[in-house]
């Protein structure tokens, strides 16, 4: 007879449901940092190394950058949905088990982009963790082709919110 199901045999969110994203701050050599999104818990490993949590549907930027002694070897932000049991996902490092990819961004030029869109975003006044998952979308594929992105705005903020109530 074989093993009952295991949730981590599967890569399935942790037993209490939530993803986990490994944050490490070895200054000026690895940084992993959480850009925005709702952290339910935070929990500190040591001076270097944090876990935090988040439910399934939060939103979040996770960005990741490493240098060596002659600079800059890696840069990349990612914007996840965090996901459910039982709901598809991309495994990405330090996040357990993954998530629902909504932008992935390597490079500091571009890395720089997308920052800047999450600011543009919130001097709209709207938590970029509230925008829509298709402007996270949006502004991976017009960076990835070379293009400048288009700003979220109050207007197409309303119609998201329209749109999830119908849904939802």
């Amino acid at each position: 007879m074989s093993a009952p199901p295991s949730s981590t045999r599967h890569g399935q969110p942790s037993d209490d449901g939530m993803t986990r994203v490994e944050l490490t701050w070895i200054e000026k050599r690895v940084e992993h940092w959480i850009r925005f999104g709702r952290v339910a818990v935070d929990d500190i490993v040591d001076r270097r190394r944090r876990i935090v949590r988040f439910r399934p549907g939060a939103v979040f930027a996770f960005v990741r950058w490493a240098a060596n002694d002659y600079g800059t070897v890696s840069s990349r932000i990612d914007v996840v949905r965090a996901v459910g049991v039982g709901e598809p996902f991309t495994t990405l490092p330090f996040v357990r088990p993954g998530g629902d990819l909504l932008l992935k961004i390597e490079g500091w030029p571009e890395v720089s982009q997308v920052l800047a869109a999450i600011d543009a975003t919130e001097v709209t006044g709207v938590d970029p963790c509230d925008a829509a998952p298709d402007h996270w979308r949006h502004v991976h594929n017009r960076i990835a082709a070379g293009h400048q992105p288009r700003a979220y705005t109050l207007e197409r903020h309303r119609a998201w919110l329209k749109r999830r109530e119908i849904e939802g």
